[in-house]
């Protein structure tokens, strides 16, 4: 078998979730509805009344297919964002968008360019495709844009980046990414991920060099502050060119009709958004005061997680656990010393600070 399977295949990490629920139950023993998750940035409010409302009226019709092109969903983002419906292009979570942008624009031998500590999925997508990830250092935990620029070269392809970054949560103004992206080859696509872009007051708009013909993909997913991660739904927004390609490489009815309706009605449910921001507004100077009480290294600056530095963060995961508390380690990303913690309510998040304590 080993013959015959392809060698990017061989070569391909396995991505690693955060730990489920239902796994640290049973490794410990565990009463599932005693344990608190907060390894994979879920929204703890759960998800939009208003999409809830909506899927429960459709359940009775999954004997249907979904639409394939998102018809609806497809005309209300373009009013949202004031583009046009093929300007769109959807996928089950932004995740799969990633993976179509990589099938889309790389090939073997191919350069993809992205910050070492961002989200992983960036090299899986170029191993995948046989192509060549060059990872830059990013200082502080944050992204140096002069090195990440320094880094493309004739043969990069698609240069990544999440604002805010993924696990680091460090954030970039409107005019650092607008005035990095006027920089790259024209040649060059620019792929930039927004998956916690509404948690941010001042989110970062790319549509004007989109309107120029720049060569920018925006991706945005509803799994995040809408709550819909167990739906599985994201999409793109781009020039039309590119939307079509990326619409080629995707399957047929790649997002369910639960995914397109819930979506359909998360977008109208502005006061659970604004619930949202507020509580991990809040979440975070509740984690930030308690770290400096502690005497913590950390880094919190956007999105709806922080990074607090452990000199022991692994043994810290695993005791964590058997408390019933799921944090993220960052060995994956090269941070060995740093648990990443999603952002709670005030309960949950306390209870998160006395396990910490537990830990020191």
């Amino acid at each position: 078998m080993k013959d015959i399977v392809k060698e990017q295949i061989k070569n391909l990490p396995v991505y690693e979730t955060g730990k489920p629920i239902e796994y640290v139950a049973r490794e410990f023993g565990l009463d599932p509805d005693g344990i608190l998750k907060m390894a994979s940035n879920e929204n703890p409010l759960g998800a939009s009344p208003k999409a809830l409302e909506a899927v429960r009226k459709h359940i009775s019709t999954l004997n249907y297919y979904p639409d394939g092109g998102c018809y609806e969903l497809r005309q209300k983002l373009a009013k949202f964002w004031n583009l046009q419906p093929n300007q769109f292009a959807f996928g089950n979570g932004s995740n799969e968008l990633l993976e179509f942008v990589a099938q889309c624009y790389v090939d073997k031998d191919d350069e993809t360019v992205f910050g070492a500590q961002s989200f992983i999925v960036y090299k899986l997508a170029t191993i995948f495709m046989g192509g060549k990830c060059v990872s830059v250092p990013m200082p502080n935990l944050k992204y140096d844009l002069d090195m990440l620029r320094d880094a493309v070269s004739e043969k990069t392809k698609i240069v990544f980046m999440t604002n805010p970054n993924n696990p680091t949560g460090c954030v970039l103004k409107q005019d650092e990414v607008v005035n990095f992206v006027k920089s790259l080859p024209e040649n060059v696509i620019f792929c930039y991920d927004e998956a916690y872009a509404e948690y941010e007051e001042n989110q970062v708009d790319l549509r004007p060099l989109i309107a120029e013909g720049r060569n920018v993909i925006c991706l945005r997913t509803f799994s995040k502050i809408y709550g819909l991660a167990g739906l599985r739904i994201g999409y793109a927004y781009t020039n039309e060119q590119i939307a079509g390609y990326i619409n080629r490489a995707r399957e047929p009815f790649n997002v369910n009709t639960l995914a397109q309706v819930g979506a359909l009605a998360a977008i109208d449910d502005v006061e659970f958004v604004e619930q949202s921001r507020k509580i991990n507004n809040e979440g975070r100077k509740q984690f930030e005061k308690a770290f400096a009480d502690l005497g913590l290294e950390y880094f919190s600056e956007g999105g709806n997680f922080v990074m607090v530095k452990h000199n022991k963060a692994l043994e810290a995961f695993v005791q964590m656990q058997k408390q019933g508390v799921i944090v993220r380690p960052n060995v994956g990303y090269g941070l060995p010393d740093w648990l990443r913690i999603t952002i709670g309510k005030p309960e949950q998040n306390q209870r998160c600070i006395e396990e910490l304590k537990k830990t020191l």
